[in-house]
């Protein structure tokens, strides 16, 4: 079986997790403190803060900017779910857009047309690694008094212009899951350009308890700072992603060249469509590789047939605003999401994929088709 993701585990990270075993503190400890370092300089933030999840951060973000009942955020439907989840579990009200047809990003068009006088918050999801319009939706935000939370758990690497993906949010969150282009296990990252934001996410992933005094009647810190959640990150975890943080570039560049390997090996195929390998302005993080299955083609049947091959596939995503627990708060159409959720094919992608793989699932690929 070829495997849909897979890490990139070095014996230089296992030397380092095996490194804070030997120590008595595994949790809250230097690892903990060096890894969040890291993030911050490698995005040029001032401050980072690592959590258990992506999902964990998307929460605490939402809790951080004061957001809860009677609130509304704008996410996109084309998503992985835990962007509602999120909004949900603070009290607020998720308020799903359509997204863009190439890059599969809110647009700030999409925004525009859902934004109400409850609206607080925007969540700009840069989808498959491919960074959304943060340049105009943030002119929109500011617009509209609106806060903007970066959810780039799937772009880490990426850029904007000269500036990496992460950079643009009022809060931005990181999520590294092992089929992620970084992983530790399990794990995220809050990044903030306030240390006041800084400090209240500290507090909330450890059960309410700050690390360090908070300044005295400030009139910038947002509700009551004594309830949290247990939502901290091992020395352990932050071990093997401040050394697979380390190898960033040399994972990208591999990622993107099986990115480039498998356009080059599909390219001309009638019945998908390939996602887009460059864009003007921006620099793909190559997170999952997801082509488009043609009107007609019956996806089950083709996934069937690619994994008698040996080739695992995924679909991402169904429309959020079509699941069954969801469907009350869609308030329009989403043309864009309703097409694309039902046609996508994620083929097995990670950073040691081999040639002679790529080229398996190609043909695999090929000959599938013609059995539809």
């Amino acid at each position: 079986m070829i495997p849909l993701s897979s890490p990139d585990i070095t014996e230089a990270e296992i030397a380092a997790v095996t490194a804070v075993l030997r120590t008595p503190q595994l949790c809250m400890g230097p690892e903990l403190d060096a890894f969040e370092k890291a993030m911050a300089e490698y995005h040029s933030v001032p401050h980072a803060v690592a959590v258990s999840s992506g999902t964990a951060g998307l929460q605490m973000a939402l809790l951080t900017l004061a957001i809860g009942a009677g609130h509304e955020v704008i996410v996109p439907s084309f998503a992985f779910i835990a962007v509602a989840n999120a909004v949900a579990q603070v009290g607020a009200t998720p308020v799903f857009a359509d997204v863009d047809e190439l890059t599969l990003n809110l647009t700030p068009e999409s925004v525009k047309k859902v934004i109400t006088p409850r609206t607080r918050a925007i969540i700009a999801v840069h989808t498959f690694g491919i960074p959304a319009d943060m340049i105009g939706l943030r002119e929109l935000a500011s617009a509209h008094n609106l806060v903007i939370i970066e959810d780039a758990c799937e772009a880490i690497g990426a850029k904007i212009g000269d500036k990496r993906a992460g950079a643009f949010g009022d809060l931005s969150i990181f999520g590294f899951y092992p089929n992620k282009q970084i992983t530790t296990g399990e794990g995220g990252a809050v990044l903030a350009h306030s240390q006041i934001h800084a400090q209240r996410l500290e507090q909330l992933r450890n059960q309410g308890r700050a690390r360090q005094p908070h300044p005295a009647n400030s009139p910038d810190l947002p509700g009551t700072w004594d309830i949290g959640f247990n939502y901290r990150l091992s020395d352990i975890a932050c071990a093997l992603g401040r050394v697979q943080l380390q190898r960033i570039d040399e994972i990208l560049s591999k990622r993107r060249q099986a990115a480039e390997r498998y356009h080059r090996l599909l390219e001309g195929i009638n019945a998908i469509e390939l996602p887009p390998i460059a864009l003007p302005g921006i620099e793909i993080s190559w997170f999952v590789y997801v082509i488009r299955l043609g009107v007609g083609v019956d996806r089950t049947r083709l996934r069937e047939c690619l994994a008698a091959d040996g080739v695992a596939t995924a679909t991402y995503f169904e429309p959020i605003h079509q699941q069954p627990a969801w469907s009350r708060f869609n308030r329009q159409p989403m043309p864009v999401a309703e097409s694309v959720g039902p046609r996508t094919l994620a083929l097995p992608f990670f950073t040691r994929i081999t040639e002679e793989e790529q080229q398996e699932v190609a043909t695999s690929l090929r000959q599938a088709l013609l059995q539809r």
